[in-house]
Formats: structure tokens, sequence, C-alpha cells
């Protein structure tokens, strides 16, 4: 009989597994938040600021003495961490780099036929070109390459051949992050990047894969296949599907029912002792999370855990946004239990409205820790007063 996994201690694992169960409290020093990263995996980058970068958050809701400077001490200063792509730019643990090698090779086939697709002029012409002057230069950002280039609007499409060049170095794996200049990249040879002693690591595609999916699956407490595959994007869909069919048959996993915030049943893989593992429930603490948490990434996955139907509204135009374009998911415990429009202002954090989840009621308490947190987020944020707009409690909506 396939064992099921009741929704309540599936959140329970789930949010464990992400450093959402316990207080933030600890130091927040690089080597602090090394740790942090290395326990998720990886943590993503993202450069909208409205109140705090995206990463910033990720790390302070679980190390609140956490400020920005540490992650670009672990990155430039102490090689903790290097910087490269899962399903996006992010900071990971350097001790995984070795198993980023056969990613720089698979991207750089895929890329450079659909960059050469995608983006004007042709910019392999520009490869050798740009290689050579930060061999020859040391690092450099986009603006030291393609000096005699046309620059566009700026946009995501619209890089200059140079640009281009440089980020496929970067993709490849011949050029790495030497350090961020505000949130502008800096690259230098990964050979003057990369410690030596994860630099001359190699391991082998095989053993990659194996790797990848087992440290998903601990990471996640529970997971599809398809889940696998996506939480590093260094394993196909189908070389995931493969590693779990074998791990079954050898009894490193076994098959869950997994059961939905409605009540459904997921069949999923976990580890052996799943059933009995022992998670304490999460505190009662109100946390405002990062739109890019590790713990929401997986938006359907988050959907199904804790009912919490959650879209950044970037691209739906004002008229038809049901929320503000960029809110901030709330956490109490175990639960999601609404989210957030704020917005730094000078030195004052602006709270324009917070829509509770329909089955959520706001008393007097949840609504004090809510604004103690809003109030420690705040500070963070470099804020000295949260101002509230009039109407800033809103009813639930859906």
């Amino acid at each position: 009989m396939i064992p099921v996994l009741d929704n309540r201690r599936a959140r329970h694992i789930f949010l464990s597994r992400h450093g959402l169960s316990t207080p933030p409290s600890g130091g927040g020093k690089s080597d602090d938040i090394a740790g942090v990263i290395g326990d998720l995996g990886f943590v993503q980058l993202d450069s909208v600021n409205t109140f705090a970068r995206a990463h910033d958050l990720i790390l302070w809701s679980r190390r609140q003495q956490y400020r920005p400077a540490a992650l670009g001490h672990a990155l430039a200063r102490d090689r903790h961490v290097f910087e490269h792509w899962t399903h996006d730019a992010a900071a990971i643990d350097m001790a995984l780099f070795a198993h980023w090698r056969h990613k720089f090779a698979r991207d750089a086939a895929v890329l450079e036929g659909r960059w050469k697709e995608w983006r004007r002029d042709d910019f392999t012409k520009k490869i050798d070109e740009v290689l050579a002057h930060v061999s020859d230069h040391g690092a450099c950002s986009s603006g030291d390459v393609g000096t005699d280039e046309s620059r566009g609007s700026g946009g995501w499409w619209d890089w200059h051949p140079s640009k281009t060049a440089l980020e496929y170095l970067w993709r490849s794996g011949q050029l790495s992050v030497v350090r961020r200049d505000g949130f502008k990249k800096v690259y230098d040879l990964t050979e003057r990047v990369i410690p030596a002693a994860h630099l001359n690591a190699h391991v082998s595609e095989a053993d990659t894969v194996d790797w990848a999916c087992g440290a998903a699956l601990d990471r996640l407490g529970f997971a599809t296949s398809g889940e696998l595959a996506a939480f590093w994007a260094l394993a196909t869909p189908a070389e995931a599907r493969a590693w779990a069919k074998m791990a079954l048959a050898d009894g490193r996993v076994i098959e869950v029912d997994v059961a939905g915030a409605d009540g459904k049943l997921r069949r999923s893989f976990a580890r052996p002792d799943v059933m009995e593992e022992v998670t304490d429930p999460p505190q009662t603490r109100v946390r405002i999370l990062s739109p890019f948490d590790p713990a929401l990434r997986d938006r359907k996955r988050a959907e199904r855990l804790f009912g919490f139907h959650y879209r950044i509204e970037i691209f739906v135009p004002a008229p038809k946004r049901q929320y503000g374009y960029y809110v901030f998911p709330v956490m109490e415990g175990d639960q999601l239990i609404g989210r957030i429009d704020m917005k730094r202002n000078g030195e004052v954090l602006d709270v324009t409205a917070f829509w509770p989840e329909a089955n959520v009621r706001m008393g007097a308490g949840r609504v004090a820790r809510l604004t103690a947190e809003l109030a420690r987020a705040a500070k963070f944020g470099g804020c000295g007063e949260v101002r509230y707009a009039a109407d800033w409690q809103r009813g639930a909506m859906g």
C-alpha cells in the first residue's frame, strides 16, 4: 500500500527543508549565509528593488542579522558561492561547481543557435574578441566591450553583440562573475575566479545527474520526477524519470501520496524514512517573503501544498490587475495568509495594501504580528518609518 503524507505534515516537512520552520535567528555574515545557501542549494538573484532585492529578502527571512553586503563578500571576497544559472541567475554553493561543468556544455550548444536567432547581429563573431579582451585587460562589465557598437534600449532582447558574447562566455563557463558593482555583473576568466580546489574537480555526467536528483529530493522532501528535474535544471526530465525508477528499484526512494490543500493526492517520490521524519510545527510568527523565495518558486507546487495562487502581475495591465504588480507573499506558521503591497519611498516604507487569503481572519493579534514584521522589514530596508495607507487592510479577494 502506498503511504499517504497528509497535507499538514507535508507542509511541515517542506518548510523545514526550506529554513522556514525555525526563528530567523543566527549570524548574518558571509560564512553564515553561505551555510543558508548551501542548505537551500541556491538563491535566485533578481534586479527588481521596490523594497529589497529578491535574494536579500530570501536570506533576511531566514537570518534577520543578514545585510546585503554579506552576499557580496560571499561571492567576491570569500568565494563561498559562485554565480550561474539554474532556472534563472542564482548564487550557488561553491562546493557544487564541478556539477555545473555539464550545464556549461549543454547551455553552450543550445544558446549559440537560439541567441543567433533572437539577438540582433551575429554575436558569435565577437566571442574571440571579447574573450581576448578579458584575458588581456582583466575583469570587465558589458560597458567595457563593444564600445563601437550601437546600444539599444537596454531591454532583454536588445543587447549589443559584444554584450551577448560576454553573457554566452559566462553561460558556457569560460568566464565567471567575479563580483557585482551595484547589480551590474563584472566578469573575469573562470580560472581567475574559481578556487583551484573547485576549478580542478571533475565528476562524470552520470554522477551529476545522480547527485542532482538526490540533492533535489533532499531539499524538497518529496517530489515528482519532473520537480526533481526542474529544481537545479541540471538533469533533463527523461534523466530524472530514469533516476527515480532506478532509485525506487534499489530502495533509495519510496512512493508516497502527498495530500494537497484541496485533499487531492499526488504520487511523489521520497526517502524511505519520510513517514517517520520528526518536524516541529513552524513558529507562528509572520514572515514577509520574496516573490522568488525557494518555497514559492514552483508556483504550482505552492498552490497544491498551501492553496495559495500566486503570480507576479508585472505584465498585467493596471486595470486588470487583481493586486499590485509586485506584491510580497506573507506567511504565518505553515500558512500563506495573504500578500502585501509595499514600497520603499526614501526613508519611509509605504504600505499600500494587505489582502488576506479568503480563509484568513485578521484579528487584532494577527494584525499586531504583521505590523511587527513590517517594522523589522523597514529597518532591514533602511527605512526609519512605516507609513500605512488609510485603507491598507483590505478584504479577502477571490
